[in-house]
């Protein structure tokens, strides 16, 4: 810990990666970064951990992490790890992940360090404690020209206003009380929420980041329903990955579960998989469209005696979202959005951070799925 902090003291361009393994010590760590005046990067399953509304707040890395969180990494000089694992898809190419950083890594698990990412500083420690003793070495760094560098790059790759599935996910998960839970299946729904989200409180953000398993997102929402009865459990899932367990929607009705908004994002496809057929195969799409198979999601709920509303458009997204909430028990939402859209900023498979595709790129003449 006190090389640690001796790197800190001495850095220009620092930078904290906040991880699912410090969801538990979520008030220290947010006090050892203030302490220190840290700007914050928080991995998926690390959202909740930090204040998003904190300035110092980065937003999350990785695949589909936003541009500041990225460019940070590609540039930080002393980059300090606390709870997380370094997986494939925070670091892109490993051997350019963070080049120029020297990192400090701290976890409970010292199989995990050094592990991907070769550790300067190793630092074997419960998240707390050692967030605490940081926080009694602080020495707040000032640093104006990286903190003008860190706002520039907080300007860049902003989701499209044009109806489709981000303003969507913007407009439901506006909706979210600090309280409520938000849980995803997986997918480009399951991006667009990590990036659009607001968590102000660890613990409030359940998504499936390892295997990435399909089907996660209701029976988890259920679950954390049954565990918080006094707040809204809300999913979001796509077309496909919710009717990998739908059926659950029994569960809702046997048990008089009543606190579950769920919200299918519908454009048709298995989307993150169209995306990467459409940006990476020439458009050869195979075994991804549902449209003509899809049920009718409404009369799928309402058999299970769930009420449901549609949206397919802005204009109507607006009171739909206000009935689904202001519904007396668990209820259902589809929201029909354009088959094609993509979720970025994305740093393409092997690809390293600084080489991530900031924006969507413009749609290739002639091609239609």
């Amino acid at each position: 810990l006190e090389a640690a902090a001796a790197l800190l003291r001495g850095a220009r361009k620092p930078v904290l990666m906040v991880g699912g393994g410090a969801q538990g010590a979520a008030a220290e760590v947010t006090a050892f970064a203030r302490a220190w005046r840290l700007p914050t990067i928080t991995t998926l399953m690390g959202l909740g951990a930090f204040p998003a509304s904190d300035p110092l707040w980065l937003g999350m890395p990785g695949m589909h992490g936003s541009v500041a969180a990225n460019r940070a990494i590609s540039e930080a000089d002393v980059l300090i790890g606390i709870g997380l694992r370094f997986d494939d898809r925070v670091t892109g190419r490993v051997r350019d992940f963070a080049p120029h950083a020297s990192i400090i890594h701290i976890d409970l698990d010292a199989a995990e360090i050094s592990k991907i990412v070769r550790a300067h500083v190793p630092v074997r420690a419960d998240a707390a404690q050692a967030a605490r003793l940081l926080t009694e070495r602080a020495q707040p760094l000032s640093h104006p020209n990286w903190t003008a560098a860190l706002a520039e790059w907080r300007t860049r790759g902003e989701h499209p206003t044009h109806w489709g599935a981000a303003q969507a996910v913007r407009q439901v998960v506006s909706r979210l009380k600090p309280d409520d839970i938000l849980s995803t299946d997986v997918g480009q729904h399951q991006m667009l929420a990590a990036q659009l989200a607001r968590f102000e409180k660890p613990r409030r953000w359940l998504t499936s980041g390892g295997l990435g398993t399909m089907g996660f997102g209701f029976p988890a929402a259920i679950g954390a329903a049954l565990a918080e009865p006094g707040v809204t459990s809300m999913v979001i899932a796509g077309d496909g990955g919710f009717q990998m367990t739908a059926q659950e929607l029994a569960t809702l009705t046997k048990y008089g579960i009543r606190n579950v908004k769920i919200c299918v994002v519908n454009n048709s496809y298995l989307g993150m998989v169209r995306q990467w057929q459409e940006l990476f195969h020439e458009r050869r799409y195979s075994e991804v469209y549902l449209g003509d198979s899809n049920p009718d999601f409404l009369k799928l709920a309402d058999a299970y005696g769930i009420s449901g509303w549609r949206a397919d458009n802005p204009a109507d997204l607006e009171g739909a979202i206000d009935a689904w909430l202001a519904h007396d028990g668990s209820a259902l939402l589809e929201v029909v959005v354009p088959n094609e859209h993509g979720v970025f900023p994305m740093v393409p498979a092997g690809a390293a951070l600084s080489e991530m595709i900031e924006t969507e790129p413009l749609p290739v003449s002639g091609g239609s799925a």
